[in-house]
C-alpha cells in the first residue's frame, strides 16, 4: 500500500532502529507525483527517455532504449525498469533511463521515491538529479544522487553530490553511506530534503547524511545546487563503478521496481 511518509531527525548510520518521525511532508504541498497506476508504457506526460549506448562517461555496458516495454513499463501499480542481456547495436545489454527533463524540474523540495533494487554483481541502479541548465556542463552545474547502489556491495546505499569542486573524478565528492542488510530484498523509500542551505539524504524517513552550503562553500563551483534540477531513474550494467568486480552474466534480467515518486514543496 502506498503511504505518504513523514520527515525525521538525523539517524545514525546503522541498519535499523530508526527514530520516530518528527514533522510531516503533509505540511507541504504535493506538487508532482507518479503513482504508476496505469498499465503500459511510462506516462509520456511525466517521463521522457535518455537513449543511447555511449557508455555515458562511465563505460557502462547497456544500451538505453525508448518506448520499449521490455525495458520500461508500468504493471500492477509499479514502474519496472528492466536490464536485459541482449545485444542491441554496440552493446550486449539493454535497459532504460527515464528523465523528467523539460517536463518537470524543481528548485528545492522533498523528493520521495519508494523502490526495490535489483540484485547481483554488475547491477548499478540510480535515483538522481541533474541541473536543467542547457547546455549542461558536468560537474560544474551539479549532480544530486538521491540513491545509488552497486550489486557487488549489496548492503550499502549511497547518497552523494557532485560539483566542480567536489566530484568523483577528483575523489572529493561528498557522500554518505547507509548500511541496510538485505537492501535488495524489500522496498525502501529513498529521499532528499533540499533547501537553499543544505540537503538531507534519507532512507525510510531517517536522515543518514547531510551536506550544507556552509560546509562546501557557496561559490558556483562549490554549490551550484540552487537552480532547477530534473529527476532521473535508471538501471545501468557494469561500468567504472558498477562493474568494478565484473558482471555476473547469469543473473539477467534484473529490475529496478518503483512504487511511487512524490515531490513536495
Amino acid at each position: 500500500m502506498k503511504t505518504i511518509l513523514s520527515t525525521v531527525a538525523i539517524a545514525i548510520l546503522t541498519a535499523c532502529n530508526f527514530p520516530e518521525p518528527a514533522g510531516t511532508v503533509a505540511e507541504r504541498k504535493l506538487v508532482w507525483s507518479d503513482e504508476f497506476d496505469k498499465t503500459g508504457l511510462p506516462d509520456p506526460g511525466k517521463w521522457a527517455y535518455d537513449v543511447g549506448g555511449s557508455g555515458f562517461g562511465n563505460n557502462e555496458l547497456q544500451f538505453y532504449r525508448a518506448s520499449r516495454p521490455e525495458n520500461a513499463r508500468v504493471e500492477n501499480g509499479f514502474l519496472i525498469i528492466e536490464a536485459r542481456k541482449e545485444k542491441h547495436e554496440n552493446r550486449d545489454y539493454t535497459s532504460a533511463k527515464l528523465i523528467t527533463k523539460r517536463i518537470a524540474e524543481w528548485k528545492y523540495g522533498r523528493i520521495d521515491v519508494r523502490a526495490k533494487l535489483p540484485k547481483g554483481r554488475g547491477t548499478w541502479p540510480a535515483i538522481w538529479m541533474l541541473s536543467a541548465k542547457t547546455p549542461l556542463k558536468w560537474p560544474l552545474d551539479g549532480e544530486i544522487d538521491i540513491m545509488e547502489h552497486v550489486g557487488f556491495n549489496e548492503n550499502q546505499i549511497h547518497g552523494t553530490i557532485h560539483t566542480e569542486a567536489y566530484n568523483h573524478t577528483k575523489n572529493t565528492h561528498k557522500t554518505g553511506i547507509k548500511v541496510i542488510p538485505g537492501a535488495t530484498d524489500n522496498f525502501h523509500t529513498y529521499s532528499i530534503d533540499w533547501t537553499a542551505d543544505k540537503i538531507d539524504f534519507l532512507i525510510d524517513d531517517a536522515t543518514y547524511f547531510t551536506i550544507t552550503k556552509k560546509e562546501t562553500g557557496s561559490s558556483y563551483e562549490q554549490w551550484p545546487l540552487d537552480q532547477p534540477f530534473y529527476l532521473i531513474l535508471n538501471l545501468a550494467v557494469g561500468g567504472n563503478w558498477g562493474g568494478q568486480k565484473g558482471v555476473d552474466e547469469s543473473i539477467w534480467p534484473q529490475r529496478l521496481t518503483v512504487d511511487f515518486v512524490r515531490v513536495y514543496q
